[in-house]
């Protein structure tokens, strides 16, 4: 596949960097882990071969909160590599402290922008898939261009999958769930693998949101696209 030209995306960011509260734990995993399974986002090319140090295939989470449920999806499948983004620093040293006590190697954490990761630094149809479990919805009207899943990433991730690759996204706001679905049925490089919202698949864990949000009466949407 060819790196396509990619639409012009907003440059409007979809988050807010949140340090917080960092546990001695974290704190302790961050300084010792960090050098080893980190790294900042930055304007260069990743080679995610000599990342893992290995040829697995590897999935990208965006946003992984403070890290249980994917260090769960990375015990239970040893097979893929997940490369994991967010901004949050004591949930950057949950999931690495996590990572260790759990003895797992096939997890790497990156700080920064996740549309800059995916633009800069990672080649075309380079994963194998790309979760978005429970982004921020922005449910005020005028918070919308926020959102992330929007024409541009839904293009970007789709250049970034190789064919056959699953983008997997969850969320507890219907309102968001039907953006969703609007947006990444419009993107012509993917394809729904069901007929509007997928059952919720068994491997994946609850989160922490996702909790929340049931607690709260939501229904949870689950929507997986294929890469052409």
């Amino acid at each position: 596949m060819t790196d396509r030209p990619i639409r012009h995306l907003a440059t409007v960011r979809s988050f807010t960097p949140r340090r917080g509260r960092v546990t001695l734990a974290q704190r302790d995993a961050l300084d010792r882990l960090w050098e080893r399974w980190g790294f900042d986002v930055a304007d260069r090319r990743l080679d995610l071969g000599e990342l893992f140090g290995d040829d697995r295939p590897v999935v990208l989470e965006i946003g992984f909160g403070m890290g249980e449920a994917t260090a769960a999806m990375a015990e239970a499948d040893p097979g893929t590599n997940v490369l994991a983004i967010d901004v949050h620093t004591p949930g950057q040293g949950s999931l690495l402290h996590d990572a260790e006590r759990r003895g797992l190697t096939n997890i790497r954490v990156a700080n920064g922008d996740a549309i800059e990761l995916l633009r800069d630094m990672l080649p075309p149809a380079c994963l194998a898939g790309i979760r978005v479990f429970f982004s921020d919805p922005w449910p005020k009207t005028r918070h919308h261009k926020r959102r992330l899943i929007q024409p541009g990433f839904a293009a970007l991730a789709a250049s970034r999958l190789a064919p056959g690759g699953i983008l997997h996204c969850a969320t507890d706001w219907a309102h968001y769930a039907e953006w969703m679905l609007e947006v990444l049925s419009g993107e012509p490089e993917l394809v729904n693998t069901v007929d509007g919202y997928a059952p919720r698949p068994s491997w994946r864990p609850v989160t922490r949101f996702e909790q929340q949000g049931l607690d709260k009466g939501h229904e949870v949407a689950d929507l997986l696209f294929r890469r052409r």
